[in-house]
């Protein structure tokens, strides 16, 4: 199958409209610090679908999933009707991951609302991280070892929600530990566990917290978010952490995305999407079917043909 002829479900990217909808870290001052650092050419412009379309164009994006934003904290069903909203009108996008928190008081209305909203099929709480591998804090409030932390993360499966996780590598450890207390909820790893410390230590202990991560058979994880700040997209830089990160959890299991508008910080959507197909120009036909688009299906349960079915009718 010819590059170009791919189809891809984009697992993970926002859309946001800052003309109608509170998302202060990208209106209020003074910015919040950011791992790519500068990210003022985010700020007051809006991306919608017309938006994704442009920069999308060389490449056969079939469906795409968005993810919460950061919408004002005050509001957190917001966003998701919102997205809601906009699939009606335009239909897209195919599923959304909603906004909640999961040691505040209001957990339980929260989650129940964002599983009443059809589009949503999990929820994202970034918890509490340390800043480096040596900070780590088991227990600390907000951190996915709070207990309060884990009782809202207990909730998820009645609602039939699962989580995406966002957090540095070092904590993945204790990821691994919330995944065997709640077999029952699905965790979907969002950026590929931050690896942006290239060195050899730093590539040892993110391939080390990756296994143990992946030693759980309801982990999975999106290869996204692997720009590097104050850097262009390359794929030299890149290509070892896609590799890696297939080998660990097995195509099955990963999902490519582009974290769009914000690794356009990094890199153009062509840059990003060129450079996972060059990455895995080797593998197997039906292994890139699943990395690009059918590991997608499965995994946010959408009503789509497979690449395969989609092959067929096209034949």
């Amino acid at each position: 199958m010819p590059d170009d002829a791919l189809p891809i479900i984009d697992a993970h990217h926002h859309y946001w409209d800052l003309e109608r909808n509170p998302h202060p870290w990208l209106r209020d001052d003074p910015p919040i610090r950011f791992r790519y650092g500068d990210y003022s050419a985010l700020r007051g412009r809006n991306f919608l679908p017309e938006d994704y379309d442009r920069i999308a164009a060389g490449h056969r994006v079939v469906a795409t999933v968005t993810m919460e934003g950061e919408w004002d904290h005050a509001d957190p069903l917001g966003e998701a009707r919102w997205m809601a909203d906009l699939a009606r009108r335009t239909g897209r996008p195919a599923a959304h991951i909603g906004q909640a928190w999961l040691d505040r008081d209001d957990v339980e209305i929260v989650l129940a609302g964002t599983a009443a909203i059809g589009l949503c099929r999990g929820i994202r709480h970034k918890p509490r991280v340390a800043p480096s591998p040596d900070r780590v804090e088991r227990g600390a409030p907000g951190s996915m070892s709070d207990p309060s932390w884990r009782a809202g993360y207990a909730k998820l499966a009645q609602h039939g929600l699962h989580f995406e996780l966002q957090a540095p590598w070092w904590h993945l450890e204790e990821a691994a530990d919330l995944i065997a207390a709640h077999p029952e909820v699905p965790l979907v790893l969002n950026h590929t566990g931050l690896p942006s410390d290239r060195s050899a230590a730093g590539l040892a202990g993110w391939r080390q917290a990756m296994r143990s991560l992946a030693a759980a058979p309801q982990a999975s994880v999106k290869i996204s978010g692997i720009g590097l700040k104050g850097r262009p997209w390359r794929i030299e830089d890149n290509r070892p952490i896609i590799r890696d990160t297939i080998e660990i959890f097995g195509a099955a299991r990963c999902m490519f995305a582009s974290n769009f508008p914000v690794d356009g910080l990094c890199g153009s959507f062509d840059t990003i999407y060129a450079g996972f197909k060059a990455a895995t120009s080797d593998l197997p036909l039906a292994d890139r079917q699943a990395l690009f688009h059918d590991n997608a299906i499965r995994i946010y349960r959408l009503d789509l043909p497979t690449a395969g079915q989609l092959m067929e009718r096209e034949a």
